[in-house]
């Protein structure tokens, strides 16, 4: 089980992230729009005064169930050894143990 501080910070960053996510983007098609270099060092400035975890690829992924930062399985948003229990539970449907 991951601290619960380090999940309470990844939300926040969910948060920013959603907040400032229209600005930022329309902020970046400005600048491939504008053709001066002054007029883009501008813009620039103004996506850089946005909070810093604002940003996406701050964003990290985590288990839902156990917060691990990991070994996550994009499909089902677990981890490998919650995925490994919850498969061999018989709780995930169509997902089967390989064999051979």
């Amino acid at each position: 089980m991951a601290k619960k501080s380090l999940i309470h910070r990844e939300k926040k960053r969910q948060k920013l992230e959603q907040k400032y996510r229209l600005i930022r983007r329309a902020s970046k098609k400005e600048i491939s729009n504008v053709p001066s270099l002054s007029d883009k060092w501008k813009i620039y400035g103004k996506l850089q005064s946005s909070p810093r975890n604002s940003a996406p690829t701050r964003l990290h992924r985590r288990c839902f169930s156990t917060g691990r930062p990991r070994a996550n399985y994009r499909d089902f948003g677990l981890s490998g050894h919650i995925l490994r229990e919850m498969v061999d539970a018989c709780l995930l449907p169509g997902a089967t143990r390989s064999s051979w």
